[in-house]
């Protein structure tokens, strides 16, 4: 296993930054962290979550899709995308490399393929960083995701940060490509600090409040428990006090819906993708009617699809990584972990 020591982990910044564009977890104005690109000076910050995932890499916020020029009677396509250089994402945690699969599921693994999605999937290094401190709002647990990362399948090259130093493996090609590059400020290190790190984190994390939180009534159902599910009377307890706002599903790092906008820009248009959530009124709206009406249905809408309809779909998968974030983030406190209990505790499901 390849390692640095923690204080020269700028050096293996600056040199992956002078090959390829990075990003990393920096501390923000409000005390909390985002993704940000890597320039001299840039500081890892030492949050375990970044406020949005780093999904924004691969599917962003708003992505312009494709252009229309009209000249007179002739009108010209114009195709916006170029060809990407390859990236490298440091710091992204169990959670999200796994949300990265859900997503994949929808938008490689299905046809038609995203060729957006595909471009930036193919250019992208992802690099997982142990969650030294798991935080008593996770979850990843319930759903078999190990933030040691003594399993990980999820990303190209995993890292821990562990006696002082900073510790390597590399787990796709992309990935030993990458510490191929970097070994010159790289030496070779005995793995018992990593072992010790992994059993640390795996004790902690069973102790958190919601690591074996039950999910034996939403996954792997039939399609009769699927209809019990959704007549049930707990989605107006749910929707009573959501306002609608929004926040869960820009949090969120699998939720993967999306609107398509057209700009005129005077001599022709603009055609963006951009993110939506199924908690606005207006989400599918269409020209007959909104299919759901109500925030009632709303509500059902999203938790159903993250903890019944995608299981169904994708062998099981849950469309949640238990990241926690909305459970940080809802402004009145309903999240899916207080759906998930509320569902195990309905006694006619």
């Amino acid at each position: 296993m390849l390692s640095i020591s923690a204080d020269k982990i700028d050096s293996l910044f600056e040199l992956i930054g002078s090959k390829q564009s990075l990003y990393l977890p920096v501390d923000n104005s409000s005390g909390k962290a985002d993704f940000q690109k890597w320039e001299k000076g840039t500081k890892l910050s030492s949050a375990l979550k970044t406020v949005r995932s780093a999904k924004d890499f691969f599917f962003p916020k708003a992505e312009k899709m494709v252009e229309y020029e009209r000249h007179g009677k002739e009108v010209k396509v114009i195709d916006p995308r170029n060809e990407l250089e390859d990236f490298v994402v440091f710091g992204v945690r169990a959670c999200d490399a796994k949300a990265f699969k859900a997503i994949d599921n929808v938008y490689l693994n299905m046809n038609p393929v995203d060729s957006y999605y595909k471009n930036r999937r193919e250019h992208g290094i992802v690099i997982t960083l142990a969650c030294n401190e798991p935080a008593k709002e996770c979850f990843c647990a319930a759903y078999k995701i190990d933030s040691s990362l003594s399993n990980d399948d999820s990303s190209d090259v995993s890292c821990w940060n562990a006696d002082g130093k900073f510790f390597f493996n590399a787990n796709t090609d992309k990935g030993k490509k990458l510490i191929d590059s970097v070994k010159s400020v790289l030496s070779d290190s005995d793995q018992k600090a990593v072992d010790s790190l992994k059993k640390d984190i795996q004790a902690k994390t069973e102790k958190l409040p919601f690591a074996k939180l039950d999910l034996s009534k939403v996954g792997g159902v039939k399609p009769e428990q699927m209809m019990k599910i959704f007549n049930s009377k707990i989605w107006s307890k749910v929707a009573e006090p959501c306002l609608g706002c929004g926040t869960c599903t820009y949090v969120c790092p699998t939720c993967m819906c999306f609107d398509v906008r057209d700009f005129d820009t005077g001599k022709g248009i603009h055609q963006v993708r951009c993110w939506d959530s199924c908690m606005y009124s207006d989400f599918t709206q269409m020209a007959a009617a909104n299919p759901r009406l109500t925030q009632v249905e709303r509500s059902r809408q999203r938790f159903m699809h993250k903890l019944v309809y995608y299981p169904m779909a994708h062998d099981d998968m849950f469309s949640c990584v238990g990241c926690g974030r909305c459970v940080e983030s809802c402004p009145v406190n309903m999240n899916i972990v207080k759906v998930i209990k509320m569902i195990q505790e309905d006694a006619d499901l």
